[in-house]
């Protein structure tokens, strides 16, 4: 029985020496690969450009206007909004505008805004722009004005348009009966093609 333990015992310690050389080989190939990547990691990191951020515009950069009126048949509305970066240095933007109606008053009126395609554009999705000093971006908002009028509709006056990460908003004036309060916004870019 002795004999049997030792053979095995035998058999366990030469298996588990290849083990452990096996072992220290493949964890020195990987010191060396993580000094490496260690290595590379801080050289990134030092690099200017990584170094640098564009900070994000704020509402306070920015100047908010109306382009293009879109009408059409079943009722449909929209317009595009740009934003002018007017901060006289470089800043980014990223995503979708937060919208919100007031009325005449400024008082808030109940939104819904939904972020995706409108019935005018495709949604161009989320990408990062980086604006000089006097570019612009823009996006495409839809809604609805089947009841005007009536109980199902929302009179606005001004629109709030808060840049994407900001927590302050432009209002400018923004005369429309919307169904429900819902808008369609799609995201910002640096154009977007319409159907009128």
């Amino acid at each position: 029985m002795n004999d049997h333990r030792n053979t095995i015992d035998r058999t366990g310690t030469a298996g588990h020496r290849t083990h452990r050389r096996t072992g220290r080989t493949v964890l020195a190939v990987a010191a060396v690969a993580g000094l490496g990547l260690a290595w590379a990691g801080t050289a990134e990191a030092a690099s200017p450009s990584a170094a640098k951020s564009t900070p994000t515009c704020s509402a306070a950069a920015l100047k908010a206007t109306f382009g293009q009126q879109l009408g059409g048949g079943m009722n449909h509305q929209g317009v595009v909004i740009r934003l002018r970066n007017l901060s006289g240095r470089t800043c980014a933007l990223r995503g979708y505008p937060g919208l919100g109606l007031e009325n005449s008053a400024h008082h808030t009126l109940t939104t819904h805004t939904h972020w995706g395609s409108t019935w005018y554009a495709k949604d161009p999705g989320k990408k990062t722009l980086v604006l000089k000093d006097g570019e612009s971006a823009e996006a495409v908002v839809a809604w609805t004005h089947a009841n005007t009028g009536t109980s199902g509709a929302v009179h606005a006056s001004y629109l709030e348009i808060t840049p994407p990460a900001a927590t302050q908003h432009k209002t400018p004036a923004f005369p429309q009966w919307v169904d429900h309060g819902d808008l369609s916004v799609t995201a910002l870019a640096r154009h977007i093609n319409v159907t009128p």
